[in-house]
């Protein structure tokens, strides 16, 4: 198989580390890889296949002979390089916001719509990894009877914030539990043994603008602008993996056996689903796993065509470096780079 040369942009960031472990676990064929960050970072190094790969600083000229561009370093960064790395030749995969609405950038999750890959033109859009998760378990259902109606809970953990986030959390749950205040820095308010229903900026509707991603891209995504959306995004003391609460109006009654039998056969989900033994998605133990976990699979008390479900995924890598990573092997795979 022919080897690619591939950069990632943000290499020493979360998602950037996560999208190296993705590539060497998945046998990505590289024929080499540039590993890219802010001027902070650059002279660091990083093991790729084994082998030490110095960090570079990202620069107008990092993307000579560069096939692939993997991108998760802000939306601000991906506005500037993003336009030229294509420019150059390269594929951009973007992990951020940037380019998710724009109608001439597909925005891609592989079991949903691969197709939409083809039409890129030098840059193909990452959605958000609370999007992700819920699309891949919905996309299947929808296909056998269509979805009229979704209302979305997320807990989301602080790994989608970055490290210090994740530093954040430790430090403010040992302060706490040792008796001593609490000083925020990342959120507005303390996380630690907290929820905080704000993710993101607050728009003049009143919904945060994760939750407006989660209305905008799911429809984007599947295709399907007459799916009415609601959100609630909660930021919840986790350290990896998000999870959602999803209540689906269907066009058309669908029992829970149905709907346990659509999603295990489904790409990219495992159903865990036994109350009798307390069989569910956690987000601990979902934590490293590449599937979409779905469970409490439940008719909606309060709707003829209602189903409930609680829907779980490590956001680091289903939800940003593996879905990225598997655009790439789709393009790989079909012969479209």
């Amino acid at each position: 198989m022919k080897g690619y040369d591939v950069a990632i942009v943000g290499a020493t960031g979360l998602v950037g580390q996560e999208f190296i472990k993705v590539l060497e676990q998945r046998n990505f064929p590289m024929n080499s890889i540039r590993l890219l960050a802010s001027d902070r970072s650059a002279g660091r190094k990083l093991r790729v296949n084994g082998e030490e790969v110095e960090v570079k600083e990202t620069s107008i000229d990092s993307f000579e002979n560069v096939e692939v561009a993997l991108f998760s370093a802000g939306a601000e960064i991906s506005n500037y390089f993003a336009p030229i790395a294509a420019r150059a030749g390269a594929v951009v995969v973007d992990n951020s916001a940037a380019f998710r609405m724009d109608t001439q950038v597909p925005l891609v999750v592989p079991e949903v719509n691969p197709a939409d890959i083809k039409e890129h033109k030098g840059i193909i859009a990452n959605p958000n990894c609370s999007t992700i998760q819920m699309v891949v378990a919905l996309y299947p259902l929808h296909q056998v009877n269509p979805i009229k109606r979704v209302i979305v809970d997320t807990y989301q953990s602080v790994s989608g914030t970055g490290s210090a986030a994740l530093e954040e959390l430790s430090e403010q749950a040992r302060l706490v539990l040792e008796g001593r205040s609490v000083v925020p820095h990342v959120y507005p308010h303390q996380i630690a043994f907290n929820l905080l229903p704000e993710i993101d900026v607050f728009l003049d509707n009143a919904y945060t603008k994760e939750e407006w991603k989660c209305v905008e891209e799911t429809r984007k995504i599947m295709h399907a602008n007459e799916i009415a959306i609601s959100a609630t995004c909660v930021r919840v003391p986790i350290f990896v993996s998000h999870s959602e609460a999803i209540h689906i109006e269907f066009s058309q009654p669908m029992s829970p056996d149905t709907a346990r039998r659509t999603l295990a056969e489904a790409p990219g989900i495992k159903v865990l689903d036994d109350p009798n033994i307390s069989l569910y998605p956690q987000p601990w133990s979902v934590a490293g796993s590449d599937e979409v976990f779905v469970g409490r699979i439940r008719q909606d008390a309060s709707h003829s065509c209602g189903l409930v479900m609680w829907v779980v995924a490590d956001n680091l890598r289903k939800g940003a470096a593996l879905n990225a990573v598997q655009i790439a092997e789709t393009m790989v795979d079909r012969g479209w780079i």
